[in-house]
């Protein structure tokens, strides 16, 4: 059969075309009065007849069937096992104890004991003895070195003792404050350099730097509370970092037999031993390093004791109500150093 030209319809020279196996018929749509209906103008034509192949074509014959997505399932997550501990070696110590079935987890053992009605106090251990140990022998050595060799490691003590004040008394952070106590401190070493060592600009510095925290604290916006929490402690800080350039103003001997013996008591106090019996060997142990070091001199035993004395309280301030890791190896290094250095002039003065 030969095809004819379009007629004008659907149909092969006029007629409705064959129905063919693969084709099913299709209505003739019915035109509008007085128009004759054509395919190519009727957007809705191709969705109103659709046609609906049955069997196989060359399409469906040469495409290779489509198998069934299997069900995707997702692999289970690998949570990360902690890293074993190798036999001997201390488990790092947690920043907070334990979880209790009614409280905060997050809570401080200081915070704890202090809900419980315990005591808080929390000594700093031996980590923090043997850095202020080292401290310690770092000022007598840059001492016996002399004056610029005593200056590095005593900048060191006058930061860390600003910073961890701060942090002790549950104030962080507190940069400015901090700033301000550890600049109160430069300014006092460099006036004992121009002026000769002199222990009056101690006085003079504290004094300005005191007025300086007053105007500092006058300008904050906190509540009238915390404005005074934060005025005492700036001005402690800076006391006490200033206080430490002691060990500049002091001579050469009083500073080595006053610092080995700061070193050796913190050192003892921090043996596991108890409490009353710690204090008594560690001041032993202080006037048994002064006696060394100062030339087999009772003057010496005696100021190596002073000066354990106020380390042991400067120990003892550090492991009070808001103890944890940053204070310990702050405040719980420097005070027993910092407080110590003023009684080091001192007793440096009277028994030289």
């Amino acid at each position: 059969m030969t095809n004819q030209p379009y007629g004008g319809g659907y149909g092969y020279g006029g007629q409705e075309p064959p129905v063919t196996p693969y084709q099913q018929p299709r209505s003739q749509p019915q035109a509008w009065p007085g128009q004759g209906y054509d395919h190519a103008y009727d957007p809705y034509a191709d969705q109103q007849h659709t046609q609906q192949w049955q069997g196989q074509t060359w399409e469906t014959q040469m495409q290779p069937p489509v198998a069934a997505a299997a069900p995707v399932t997702p692999d289970p997550v690998q949570v990360p096992e902690p890293a074993p501990v190798a036999a001997g070696e201390p488990e790092p110590e947690p920043e907070y104890g334990p979880a209790t079935l009614a409280g905060n987890a997050r809570i401080t053992d200081a915070q704890r004991a202090r809900a419980e009605g315990r005591s808080p106090v929390i000594e700093p251990g031996m980590q923090p003895a043997l850095l202020t140990a080292v401290l310690g022998l770092l000022l007598a050595g840059g001492a016996a070195l002399g004056t610029y060799a005593l200056l590095v490691p005593l900048v060191v003590l006058q930061g860390v003792t600003a910073a961890g004040w701060f942090r002790l008394n549950g104030m962080w952070p507190a940069r400015q404050g901090i700033a301000l106590g550890f600049l109160g401190a430069l300014v006092a070493d460099a006036a004992m350099l121009v002026s000769d060592r002199s222990p009056g600009v101690i006085l003079g510095t504290l004094g300005v730097w005191v007025l300086l925290s007053l105007v500092l604290q006058l300008r904050s916006h906190a509540d009238p509370d915390e404005r005074m929490y934060g005025l005492m402690a700036t001005v402690v800080a800076a006391a006490l970092a200033i206080a430490a350039g002691g060990y500049l103003a002091a001579d050469a001997d009083a500073v080595v037999v006053g610092a080995v013996a700061v070193a050796a008591a913190t050192v003892v106090r921090a043996l596991p031993v108890a409490t009353a019996a710690s204090v008594v060997i560690a001041l032993a142990a202080a006037g048994g390093a002064g006696y060394a070091v100062g030339g087999m001199s009772t003057d010496a035993a005696l100021m190596g004791v002073g000066a354990a004395v106020c380390a042991l309280i400067g120990h003892r301030v550090a492991s009070y109500d808001y103890p944890s890791r940053f204070v310990h190896f702050t405040a719980g290094v420097a005070l027993p150093l910092a407080v110590a250095g003023p009684v080091v002039y001192t007793l440096g003065r009277v028994l030289g």
